[in-house]
């Protein structure tokens, strides 16, 4: 557990009933800086779907002055394909963080309990994709061990112009 400027951050494995505030979270962080798909539009896909089941999610939240608590942000962490011989390995496919929570350590608290997820999940490695121009997430990501392992450059046309997609992978060995 990791602290907030006034409260607690709390992760926690995500349930069905966080599908609204989730789905209210994802759209409020959409940004250009890391997304590959147009902006959500009304009316909205489901947030859990077949792909993108509750169990594949981390939440943080915060607690609030009334005794409550809210989704500061989650953490996507799947196997990435549905081979077996690549079961040790976890991939980060998506991090949001809400906007009156960035800079208190909600992503990293988030990438922290994902390790620790993935190691009791047997996981041995760990990897995602980033942004080439997402400097502030790169910079999160080497500060918790990833290192870059390939680049394809050019490899989305957004907003007008060419941009990199990293992969980026860290041991999970302690």
């Amino acid at each position: 557990m990791s602290e907030t400027r006034t409260h607690p951050i709390h992760v926690r494995p995500a349930v069905l009933a966080d599908e609204a505030a989730l789905g209210e979270l994802d759209r409020a962080t959409w940004s250009t800086l890391h997304a590959v798909m147009p902006a959500p539009q009304p009316p909205y896909d489901p947030f859990f779907d077949e792909r993108h089941r509750p169990e594949d999610f981390l939440v943080a939240e915060t607690g609030e002055s009334g005794g409550g608590s809210r989704p500061a942000g989650y953490l996507r962490l799947v196997p990435p394909t549905p081979l077996a011989c690549n079961n040790h390995v976890r991939q980060i496919q998506g991090l949001a963080v809400a906007d009156w929570a960035r800079g208190r350590g909600v992503a990293r608290t988030l990438l922290r309990a994902a390790f620790e997820a993935a190691r009791g999940a047997g996981a041995n490695r760990m990897t995602l994709r980033v942004l080439g121009h997402n400097a502030p997430a790169r910079a999160l990501y080497e500060s918790e061990g990833f290192v870059v392992e390939g680049v394809l450059p050019g490899e989305f046309f957004l907003h007008g112009r060419y941009v990199d997609d990293v992969m980026m992978g860290r041991s999970l060995a302690p």
